[in-house]
């Protein structure tokens, strides 16, 4: 059995407000963005992988999930790497490109940093709601309901733009115009995407605005949504890591302000 299935004790985390989950993910990435070390980012990295064991998810998908993010990170590792800012002993250079300990260091710090601020993001919103979280930024946060059920109606049409891809795509090789150059065709299909997404968007809002949701009144909503021990507790855990991430980077003397 994967490490990461989900147990008895990890449902909770479905339960916890998404406002919580927000709010906890900005504040680790609001910390490790003030500086560019390994120490911090690695100490956050470990004490997340740590959590990510009550998540709630298998190893698939865990890995199927964070892809982008496994190799966004590495990515952008290899560009500091080759161009980052140059320091110390070089050991090749070629043009613009120069390895010197300065952007080994530089390149690490970054890949880690990645790592970092993205996996706890994307595992914290895979059990997201759209729903909840519209009613949390409603309720919680105060956000104007206008611009809250906009965002969520937006959410929920992520659906219906995939299945318009995939709708398009099979038109055009019913029409025998899908077998061109790669590039061409995905850039005829693309916009009209764009187009369909403009009729469908401009429908939506006129229906929406038929109903009463951009109505100037206090908006009352069906659901309630609650913010308890369970939100600021994941809040102080976000809190933890990132004090934990500075005092250790700080104590190491690997500590780099990037607005010094």
């Amino acid at each position: 059995m994967s490490v990461l299935t989900p147990t008895r004790g990890v449902r909770a985390i479905d339960r916890i407000n998404p406002v919580a989950k927000l709010a906890a993910a900005l504040l680790l990435a609001a910390v490790l963005v003030l500086t560019i070390d390994w120490v911090s980012a690695a100490v956050a990295l470990a004490c997340e992988m740590l959590l990510f064991l009550w998540a709630g998810l298998t190893l698939r998908v865990f890995l199927w999930r964070t892809a982008l993010v496994w190799l966004a990170a590495p990515s952008t590792g290899i560009t500091t790497l080759l161009y980052g800012q140059a320091s110390g002993q070089e050991y090749w250079s070629f043009g613009l490109i120069q390895v010197t300990d300065g952007s080994i260091d530089l390149a690490l710090a970054t890949t880690l940093r990645v790592l970092a601020i993205g996996l706890p993001a994307v595992v914290l919103f895979i059990t997201v709601d759209p729903t909840d979280l519209a009613d949390g930024l409603g309720q919680v946060v105060h956000l104007p309901a206008r611009f809250v059920l906009g965002g969520l109606a937006a959410l929920r049409m992520v659906g219906l733009f995939i299945e318009d891809w995939r709708a398009l795509g099979l038109a055009r090789r019913a029409r025998g115009v899908a077998d061109g150059a790669v590039l061409r065709r995905l850039g005829n299909q693309t916009f009209a995407l764009l187009v369909l997404s403009i009729r469908r968007g401009s429908k939506l809002a006129t229906a929406m605005e038929a109903r009463g949701f951009g109505a100037p009144i206090q908006r009352t909503w069906a659901r309630s949504s609650t913010f308890g021990l369970r939100e600021w507790s994941l809040i102080g855990i976000g809190l933890m890591i990132a004090v934990l991430a500075v005092m250790i980077s700080v104590s190491t003397g690997n500590w780099n302000f990037v607005f010094a």
